[in-house]
């Protein structure tokens, strides 16, 4: 009997982690939208055309099954029917017929790997695909690494030509405390680069190195308390996560090894791991964009990296949707009042409410003291690419300000070699602008930051930019303040916004190192 995967498990990564091409969309026939295709999977209709068997698929079999009327992909060892997904397919029915009849876990993880497959394909699942029964010559070495448990041997070769040195941990207690300390041998950790969950008797806590996740995972002997503290000694790379007891005694041990314990595995590679979040207020911004505030559990450590994302999970209609969303500070101006407290619990968000669509409307109803799932964070931006950066020019279009948030914060507030910000932000009218007026003060008060509004529908009284993103408009806004400056430039858009702005940097000469997109 085989087992069908869980509806719970998530995408396990972004497409932020692939460069700017990101996933084209394609316009759908009407009745064709993904509340269409859930509709159908909860109607009973046969989608497998195996009358509700599973199958184990050999690769001979997989391979006939190679047409769009008969097309079968699999993806992480099951095999979907994907033939009457097909229309329903954003990225178009040629994007899935690449895979057709073969493996397609690379092209999927290629273009949208935070996808939730499981949950929207389950009615499609024809089986899983058929092991081989030749095994290696270290079989019970190779059977471990597959299980996530990375052995001394695999730790330090080949991860160690290719990536940082294996990590180590300890643990030491006192009458009233637990302290786990992790050795990551590298100088550039900080708080966020520490995800850390208690929940239950289990402790987990993630450290990102460089593109390495180092994961500690433990049910724990004794009972703790809700909150910790952890702190990190940077110019060591030492972390210390300090756990309160419960109970005044003395642990024999630290607790037992749950899955992937102890393992440094490349970031790709793992599972997105999710939290609940409870949503503590919502206000307007603009006529269809609000400020989400949503509260961590007092049994979370989580910070988000300037420039990266997470992931909100719902389920809808009985289908868990996923979507990915960049945290904002609440304000243009709070890290310029005060520093961010290192155990601050809010997160906050700008989301656009699309009334026709499926996931914000959803996210909308929520009600204060409701709850999210949010995952780690996620992208591939790095703070290293502001190292001795001169001019630094932003362009982003509607909701594709939000990463730009924090950016534009960083840089003004931590970068001394910087000379010049600029914003060009595009909209369609005057009350569409996200946050104009903290903008136009921002801009009055650091003399470093210039700011231009550029609408495509304006009334007759606009006495500013028009029209959309174009050579002209660009040639003119991204001059270096020096001939020889360290420029960076970030844009973040609607697809076809950064994919045409895209192609205007590559032809205005500016080089893959000077760019970064956010796409998701």
């Amino acid at each position: 009997m085989l087992n069908v995967p869980s509806q719970s498990f998530p995408g396990s990564s972004s497409q932020q982690r692939v460069s700017s091409g990101g996933r084209s969309k394609v316009p759908l026939k009407q009745g064709r939208s993904l509340m269409d295709w859930i509709r159908l999977t909860k109607s009973g209709k046969d989608l497998t055309g195996l009358k509700g068997r599973l199958i184990e698929v050999t690769e001979e079999e997989l391979k006939k099954h190679n047409k769009k009327d008969d097309c079968w992909i699999c993806i992480r060892g099951f095999v979907y029917n994907v033939s009457p997904y097909m229309e329903y397919h954003p990225g178009g029915e040629e994007e899935l017929m690449r895979g057709a009849g073969s493996d397609g876990t690379d092209l999927f993880d290629q273009v949208h790997r935070w996808v939730n497959y499981e949950s929207m394909l389950k009615e499609c699942l024809v089986g899983r695909m058929a092991v081989k029964p030749a095994f290696p010559k270290d079989y019970h070495e190779e059977k471990k690494l597959l299980n996530g448990m990375l052995p001394k041997s695999q730790v330090t070769d080949p991860l160690a030509k290719e990536g940082p040195s294996s990590p180590s941990y300890d643990w030491f207690q006192t009458d009233a405390l637990v302290t786990i300390v992790i050795y990551t041998k590298q100088k550039d950790i900080n708080l966020d680069s520490v995800i850390a969950d208690h929940r239950h008797d289990s402790f987990r806590a993630e450290t990102v190195i460089k593109d390495y996740s180092y994961l500690i995972h433990i049910a724990l002997s004794h009972e703790i308390q809700e909150d910790f503290s952890v702190r990190v000694v940077e110019n060591v790379g030492k972390i210390e996560i300090v756990l309160k007891k419960k109970e005044n005694t003395s642990w024999k041990c630290l607790g037992h090894p749950l899955e992937n314990h102890n393992s440094l595995i490349p970031k790709k590679d793992t599972g997105l791991y999710y939290r609940k979040c409870q949503l503590i207020s919502k206000e307007d911004v603009t006529h269809d964009t609000k400020l989400f505030c949503l509260l961590l559990p007092p049994s979370t450590h989580l910070q988000v990296p300037t420039g990266q994302h997470v992931y909100f999970k719902l389920t809808i209609t009985g289908t868990e949707i996923v979507k990915p969303y960049t945290p904002v500070s609440d304000s243009l101006f709070s890290e310029f009042k005060e520093p961010v407290l290192p155990n601050n619990k809010y997160i906050y968000f700008l989301i656009k409410i699309y009334p026709a669509g499926l996931f914000t409307p959803e996210l909308d109803h929520l009600q204060i003291g409701d709850y999210v799932s949010v995952s780690n964070p996620e992208g591939n931006f790095k703070i290293s690419q502001f190292q001795e950066l001169e001019d630094l020019f932003l362009l982003a279009a509607g909701t594709g300000f939000t990463p730009m948030v924090k950016v534009l914060s960083y840089a003004l507030t931590n970068i001394p070699s910087l000379r010049k910000v600029k914003l060009m932000f595009f909209n369609k009218t005057e009350d569409d602008i996200i946050w104009r007026s903290q903008l136009e003060k921002l801009a009055f008060k650091d003399k470093r930051f210039d700011l231009e509004f550029v609408l495509s529908a304006p009334t007759s009284e606009w006495n500013g930019k028009r029209g959309y993103i174009s050579p002209a408009l660009l040639s003119e806004f991204l001059k270096r303040s020096l001939d020889t400056s360290k420029v960076l430039i970030c844009i973040c858009g609607p697809m076809p916004f950064t994919e045409q702005g895209m192609k205007l940097l590559h032809d205005l000469n500016f080089s893959k190192d000077e760019i970064h997109s956010f796409t998701a």
